[in-house]
């Protein structure tokens, strides 16, 4: 699998505040991350590619970002932006954000109401979106925020401004989200503590003015991209595959447990940590899936997943209801309607709520497919990948409008799952 996406934006950040090289393998070199890259190369740090693949990053420090000379293009990626918004909100400079037609619609509000508080001064478009300029404060102001959503954009954005902030940056969170950035933070040398009370609120403290020292980072493969492939060998009559390096970050891996409670066959085999973070090799054979209701409290371990989760749900047995999904309506698209609309056309049996979907299995027959109808994805990465993977497993095919997204994340996806299909 491809680095995971996570994890790879948050390694360039951190190297690019590090004091010296840090050397990053693995790294995930779709659209997205390589928009942090030059973001950050516009900022002051050199960040190189070498011949051997390895991603070498000589760091300017905390407090040493460079004034940009043009605005920053984030393209279609909403993670660069919230984190590269939080990184610079605590330095004395200016940037300007700027993104392509799917990202200018992305809300930025959840960010920009925290950096506020900060000292920060944001102007944006109406709706708190793209195009927007950030003057970032010195000294910010340490704040304690609590999370009113799950996001771990949000949390990382503030933890990443309060690396140039005096004093404790405090950050609330009521429901546990992905955990990289906390990793990191410390792998890097940052004094990051983390409490956790008895109702399982997650309180997160760290000491700015940080001085983080260069690292020499192994990037794992990605869950979100080895999601398509876990359900393709699910759903796919006869299959058997082995997804290797997959990163198991128990932030994460909320899809491998909703899958297996459907009756899905997914095995690790050697497991083990590289940089901080659990992987293992996953075995998956073919398997009849059965519905369930989906508690809403793992939808902050799966939120990615959910798109490729509805197709494994329209072939199974049963009724699969899913609920408190409001965060999906602010993805690349209202990820909820795009894949009611998708997978309807490609006869299955869907009914959209105000926050999910309730999905009617056809017990393992065939999707009838759209072949004469092409699938509007909306611009959306993870819609074209799911329904790519509907395609695979319906009687007449499936064919999306645009595939050009899926360079976002998985740049080598197609000729990987051409590769697959015997």
């Amino acid at each position: 699998m491809p680095g995971d996406k996570s994890i790879s934006h948050r390694a360039l950040m951190l190297s690019a505040l590090a004091v010296g090289e840090s050397r990053i393998s693995g790294l995930l070199e779709g659209e997205d991350v390589l928009a942090t890259a030059a973001a950050m190369r516009a900022m002051g740090a050199q960040v190189e590619r070498a011949g051997d693949g390895e991603w070498r990053v000589h760091g300017v420090g905390v407090g040493g970002l460079l004034q940009p000379a043009q605005a920053l293009d984030m393209g279609n990626s909403g993670t660069s932006t919230r984190l590269l918004m939080g990184l610079i909100a605590s330095h004395p400079i200016t940037a300007t954000f700027v993104g392509d037609a799917s990202l200018s619609k992305r809300p930025m509000g959840r960010v920009i109401e925290p950096l506020s508080q900060m000292g920060a001064e944001i102007t944006a478009s109406p709706g708190g979106r793209l195009p927007l300029m950030l003057r970032g404060a010195s000294p910010a102001v340490p704040i304690t925020y609590r999370l009113p959503v799950a996001s771990a954009q949000v949390k990382s954005a503030v933890l990443l401004a309060g690396l140039n902030t005096p004093g404790i940056t405090t950050v609330i969170e009521p429901v546990p989200t992905r955990d990289h950035s906390e990793r990191m933070l410390r792998g890097f040398g940052a004094e990051l503590t983390v409490d956790v009370d008895a109702a399982g609120t997650r309180t997160i403290r760290l000491r700015g003015e940080a001085e983080l020292r260069p690292q020499v980072i192994e990037v794992p493969g990605d869950p979100s991209s080895a999601a398509f492939f876990i359900v393709a060998a699910l759903l796919a009559p006869g299959s058997e595959l082995v997804i290797e390096n997959v990163g198991l970050n128990p932030t994460r891996a909320g899809l491998i447990e909703v899958l297996r409670a459907m009756g899905g066959s997914i095995e690790e085999l050697n497991p083990r940590e590289v940089g901080g973070e659990p992987v293992a090799d996953l075995r998956v054979l073919h398997s009849p899936l059965k519905g369930i209701e989906i508690d809403p409290a793992i939808a902050p371990s799966m939120i990615d997943e959910f798109p490729i989760l509805f197709v494994a749900a329209a072939m199974a047995e049963g009724h699969t209801v899913t609920s408190g999904l409001d965060e999906l309506r602010v993805k690349e698209s209202d990820r909820l309607t795009v894949m009611n609309e998708a997978l309807t056309a490609a006869g299955a049996r869907v009914t959209e709520t105000e926050d999910g979907l309730i999905i009617e299995g056809s017990g393992g027959e065939p999707l009838r497919g759209s072949a004469n109808a092409r699938t509007k994805t909306h611009l959306d990465h993870r819609v074209a990948m799911s329904m790519a993977v509907a395609g695979l497993v319906s009687r007449d095919g499936v064919e999306v409008d645009d595939t050009r997204p899926i360079a976002t994340s998985f740049p080598d996806f197609e000729s990987l799952l051409g590769g697959l299909v015997q």
